[in-house]
C-alpha cells in the first residue's frame, strides 16, 4: 500500500466522520495508521466532564469510533465498499483521563484481517473483533474497549 493511497483513504474517512454532528462537536480527528493500529484523537476541552477529566461518554464514543474507522479503513484499502456497524461491545474505565483523548484500535489477537476480508469478498458480509485503548498517564490503559464489528456491502 502506497503512502498516497493510505493518505487519501484516511482523508475520505475523516470526511465521513465530519458529517456526523456529534463527531464534529467532539472534534474527533484521525491521527494516523501504522503497523495495524489506527489512532484517533479528540481534545479534552471539547470532552470534559464536571470533574475536569474526560467525559465517559466521550471516551466510549472515541474508542468505538476508532474500531469502526479501523474496520472501514481496512475494507476501503482492500477495495470493498462497505457499511460497518458495531454489533456489540464492552468498555472498562480504569483511570480518569486528564489529557486529550487518544484511542488506539487494532484487531483482537484472535482476529485475522485476511479471514475477515476473504469472508467479506466471498459472502458479502463479515465480522471482526477489535480492541481499542485509551493510554493512561502511567503507561497503562485508562480505558479498554472490545467490540465486534460487522460489515455489509454498500448499496
Amino acid at each position: 500500500m502506497s503512502a498516497d493511497v493510505l493518505s487519501s483513504s484516511l482523508t475520505a474517512l475523516q470526511d465521513v466522520l465530519d458529517t456526523m454532528p456529534a463527531v464534529r462537536a467532539m472534534q474527533i480527528r484521525l491521527d494516523g495508521y501504522a503497523d495495524g493500529v489506527l489512532r484517533i484523537t479528540a481534545p479534552l476541552v471539547a470532552n470534559v466532564n464536571d470533574k475536569g477529566n474526560a467525559f465517559g461518554g466521550s471516551l466510549a464514543s472515541v474508542l468505538t469510533l476508532s474500531g469502526w474507522a479501523l474496520v472501514s479503513l481496512r475494507l476501503a484499502l482492500a477495495g470493498h465498499p462497505a457499511e460497518v456497524y458495531v454489533a456489540d461491545s464492552q468498555l472498562r474505565y480504569l483511570a480518569p483521563v486528564y489529557e486529550d483523548l487518544h484511542a488506539h484500535a487494532q484487531a483482537a489477537d484472535t482476529a485475522s484481517w485476511e479471514t475477515f476480508l476473504a469472508t467479506f469478498a466471498q459472502r458479502g458480509k463479515a465480522r471482526i473483533s477489535i480492541v481499542a485503548t485509551q493510554p493512561g498517564a502511567d503507561g497503562r490503559a485508562a480505558a479498554e474497549f472490545t467490540g465486534r464489528f460487522v460489515a455489509f456491502p454498500k448499496g
